[in-house]
């Protein structure tokens, strides 16, 4: 078993490495040139590190990342300064989860699970989810306004719609936290289908390593993840539900 994170030099991507690292999971990494890795993840055997922007592979070389891989964990996002969030690429999570699903079509051999790190800023028109008329006045805008939100929501609805369950060698499930922080320990959590919090006007909050750890157990444990095999589970941090 070996599983493929992107964004892994990022607040939750490193996480998700740490905790795949804890279950002896054989993790291949692909980090932007200049990102910069901490040392327990840097010199750990069980970490195969690529470096490039998987927006600028080509196809040869997205072959070669995917190979003898069997779950691809997407924790991309967009940097929170003026050029990450309004500079290029604008559709940095959308066109990396295209690449990856149309490369693992190329080959019916392979069975892949993906994970997609999204946000409760995402509505599921899928599984019945509705907006307030209020949180679609202001989704609306933050669709035109910011990139991010828009990319991230593109993304999910590439898996919900597009993708779906037509794609007999592509798993996925989309993670939804509400409002990311950092802590240093796991906590308790719960996971819902479905928003049971407005994200906007009464949002809860998820601790990164937490999320983090829901994901590695998806990845690593097939009970838990035929539960959540083609929806966009939500988890929150206990203590604030």
């Amino acid at each position: 078993m070996r599983v493929l994170v992107l964004g892994a030099s990022g607040a939750t991507g490193k996480e998700v490495v740490r905790q795949l690292i804890k279950r002896q999971i054989n993790t291949r990494i692909l980090i932007r040139k200049t990102a910069v890795l901490s040392e327990d993840i840097q010199n750990h055997p069980l970490v195969e590190t690529v470096k490039g922007n998987i927006n600028e592979l080509t196809d040869s070389e997205m072959s070669v990342l995917l190979h003898d891989c069997t779950t691809i964990i997407s924790c991309l996002g967009h940097n929170v300064t003026f050029r990450g969030m309004f500079g290029k690429p604008r559709y940095l999570v959308l066109d990396a989860i295209k690449r990856i699903t149309e490369t693992i079509k190329k080959d019916p051999s392979k069975n892949i699970k993906l994970i997609l790190m999204s946000t409760t800023a995402y509505t599921n028109p899928v599984s019945g989810e509705k907006n307030s008329i209020a949180e679609r006045m202001v989704f609306s805008l933050l669709m035109l306004i910011l990139p991010p939100h828009r990319d991230n929501v593109k993304a999910a609805n590439y898996l919900v719609m597009t993708t779906g369950h037509e794609d007999k060698n592509i798993d996925w499930i989309a993670v939804r936290p509400d409002s990311l922080i950092n802590e240093t320990d796991e906590s308790s959590y719960e996971i819902y289908e479905s928003k049971v919090r407005s994200p906007l006007f009464n949002p809860g909050k998820t601790s990164r390593i937490n999320v983090s750890h829901f994901m590695a157990e998806l990845a690593a444990d097939n009970a838990i993840w035929d539960q959540w095999r083609f929806k966009t589970p939500v988890i929150y941090n206990k203590e604030c539900l």
